[in-house]
C-alpha cells in the first residue's frame, strides 16, 4: 500500500523511486501484487504518467486515511504521558446555525484534558449514518434522529431558543409596524423546506394568514445570515444567539415569531456514552 500511495501520490514510478529509494522494478512489481490481491487495477498507464483508475481513486483516500492516522500515532506517542489530546469527531446538521455550534462546543475545550475536535458537516441523514458507523461520536441538529432513518440512536434535547425574525435596519423598521401581519408579501430568506423550522414556520404564517415573498431557500445557516445582512429579506434567528447575530451582522429585531421554538438535539449511538467531550457537551445548560 505506501508503495501504490507513493506512486498516486508522485504520479510515476520513477519520481516514487527517488522519493522511496527503491528500484523501479520493485515498485512496480509491489503494486502488481497488490493489485492482484484486490482482484482490479488501480492505474491506467499513459504515455507519460500513472492514472488512478476509479477503484484507485477509491483506495488512494483509504490509504491517506490510513497514513494520516500513523503519522498522527506517532506524534501522539511522542509527547509527554498525560498530555496526549482526546479525539472527538462531532457532525453538525447544516441547518444549525453556527454560533449556536460554537455555544455548544465551548464545555469540551474547557476540560482539563486537551482535546481536539473535528467537525464535519452534512444533512442529518448524513451524519446519523456516519454516527453509527462509528466515524463520529456526536451529532449535533435541529431536530431528533428519527425510526425514519432505520437505525437506533438517542436523541438528548440540549438547549431550547424562540425564533426571532430580523432583518437590515431599513427592512426591519418597516416590518415592526404592524408585526406579525407585516410580513405579508415581505421578502425573506428562509431554510429549505425539508429543515424542521422552515416547517414550523410555514404552520406559522399559515395560521396568521399571512404569506411572505420568500427570495432565498437555503440550507446552509451561514448562508443564510449572509444574505439576510445584505438587505434581501428577512430571517429566522435563534434567541439565544441573537444578541450576538445581531451586532456581528448589523441587523435589527423585526419581532418575536410568538410560539415558534427552535431545539438543539445530541444525538449518538449509546445511550451512556464515555466520552468526556460528549459528557461535557451533553450535560451543559444553555
Amino acid at each position: 500500500m505506501l508503495y501504490f500511495w507513493t506512486v498516486a501520490k508522485e504520479g510515476s514510478l520513477r519520481m516514487a523511486s527517488e522519493r522511496l529509494h527503491v528500484s523501479q522494478p520493485s515498485i512496480s512489481t509491489q503494486i502488481k501484487q497488490f493489485e492482484e490481491a484486490l482482484g482490479t487495477s488501480l492505474f491506467t498507464r499513459t504515455a507519460r504518467r500513472l492514472v488512478l483508475t476509479d477503484t484507485g481513486q477509491t483506495v488512494l483516500e483509504y490509504a491517506d486515511e490510513i497514513f494520516s492516522l500513523g503519522s498522527e500515532l506517532l506524534t501522539i506517542l511522542n509527547q509527554k504521558p498525560g498530555r496526549r489530546p482526546l479525539r472527538l469527531h462531532v457532525g453538525i446538521a447544516d441547518s444549525v446555525p453556527k454560533i449556536v455550534v460554537r455555544q455548544h462546543l465551548a464545555p469540551a475545550f474547557k476540560l482539563e484534558k486537551p482535546i481536539r475536535i473535528t467537525c464535519r458537516e452534512g444533512s442529518l441523514e448524513e451524519l446519523v449514518a456516519q454516527l453509527v458507523g462509528f466515524k463520529l461520536d456526536l451529532v449535533l441538529a435541529d431536530e431528533p434522529s428519527t425510526s425514519a432513518l432505520r437505525v437506533k440512536t438517542f436523541n438528548q434535547r440540549i438547549s431550547q431558543s424562540n425564533i426571532v425574525l430580523c432583518a437590515v435596519p431599513a427592512l426591519a423598521k418597516e416590518l415592526k409596524k404592524n408585526f406579525p401581519q407585516s410580513l405579508n408579501g415581505a421578502p425573506a430568506v428562509l431554510p429549505v423546506i425539508e429543515m424542521g423550522l422552515r416547517r414550523q414556520l410555514e404552520h406559522w404564517f399559515e395560521s396568521l394568514g399571512i404569506q411572505p415573498h420568500v427570495v432565498a431557500e437555503v440550507a446552509d445557516s451561514a448562508l443564510m445570515t449572509n444574505l439576510a445582512a445584505q438587505g434581501l429579506g428577512f430571517m429566522p434567528v435563534y434567541s439565544a444567539v441573537v444578541k450576538e447575530t445581531v451586532q456581528r451582522y448589523r441587523l435589527l429585531i423585526t419581532g418575536v415569531g410568538k410560539g415558534l421554538r427552535a431545539d438543539i438535539f445530541a444525538i449518538t449511538a449509546q445511550r451512556r456514552t464515555q466520552h468526556p467531550g460528549v459528557i461535557a457537551i451533553t450535560t451543559q445548560a444553555v
